[in-house]
């Protein structure tokens, strides 16, 4: 996780992953990790987390089933574009026993203000159980290291594998079947980068509050709270609620240029670029 997203210190972890020598943010897909079989246990939900759409769940009760648990922030544009796979999966395979459980930990204001996800959550249909992790607990439970993360349970609670980042969704379904001991379609592709043998390009790196400048990415979002309007390169564009606001869709990974500025009764936290095909 970088400087500008530091969480707490927080209790030392059940599990510390070393991914490529540091701390990531997750902006681009890593490269999926079988843990070894039987030998890191799930960590307890702990019983002060606040549920954002259902009563407590404890970890223990869910022994029996595979349990996916994805780590994310809905003022991330990243974390957003893994939702539809896992409502998809939610709906999918929840007959046959698997349980899906996000966990909600904000870097932002309106990501901190527990209204404000409540609201998120209701408003990009989420339906499988989100947790608001507001002390960074269950986070530091996890060694957790940036957004979005993915953590697949066995059904006798044992990591199965991890991944940090977008993509790889399908080989994500696959373990998800192979545990569950079903067969079937996979949920096809949202976006071009989502395809197995996309080439996807590196997006800049986000940047501090309502920058203007050159980038490189698939896509520009703007990080925002209240209600309002702003201006993407001469372009007026309406507000409606805090999170992510799409500056710029190019459809496939682009050097441009942004012109970014602010309007009455928005603020803006920072800019971020989502990846495209190259």
């Amino acid at each position: 996780m970088s400087g500008s997203d530091g969480a707490r210190p927080g209790p030392r972890p059940f599990f510390l992953f070393e991914h490529g020598g540091g701390a990531i943010d997750a902006l681009l897909p890593s490269p999926a990790v079988l843990a070894p079989a039987e030998t890191i246990p799930a960590p307890p939900l702990p019983r002060e987390l606040k549920w954002a759409n259902v009563a407590m769940l404890r970890m223990d009760q869910q022994k029996g089933r595979p349990v996916l648990v994805e780590f994310w922030d809905f003022c991330r544009v990243n974390s957003l574009r893994t939702i539809p796979y896992l409502q998809a999966w939610h709906e999918k395979y929840e007959a046959d026993g698997l349980r899906v459980i996000g966990v909600h930990a904000g870097a932002y204001p309106p990501s901190q203000d527990e209204e404000e996800i409540r609201a998120a959550v209701e408003r990009l249909g989420i339906t499988y159980p989100v947790a608001i992790d507001g002390e960074w607990r269950l986070w530091h439970d996890y060694g957790n290291k940036g957004w979005p993360a993915r953590y697949l349970w066995t059904p006798e609670l044992w990591l199965h594998s991890y991944h940090y980042g977008e993509g790889l969704y399908q080989e994500t379904e696959r373990e998800i079947q192979q545990l569950l001991g079903v067969e079937g379609e996979l949920v096809a592709p949202q976006r071009p980068e989502d395809a197995e043998d996309a080439r996807v390009g590196q997006p800049t790196e986000e940047k501090v509050g309502a920058y203007s400048g050159p980038y490189e990415a698939g896509s520009a979002w703007a990080v925002v709270s209240g209600a309002g309007t702003l201006r993407a390169n001469g372009r007026e564009i309406v507000v409606e609620h805090s999170g992510c606001v799409p500056l710029a869709e190019h459809g496939r990974h682009t050097a441009a240029v942004l012109e970014l500025e602010g309007g009455d009764g928005v603020t803006i936290h920072a800019v971020q670029f989502a990846p495209g095909v190259v």
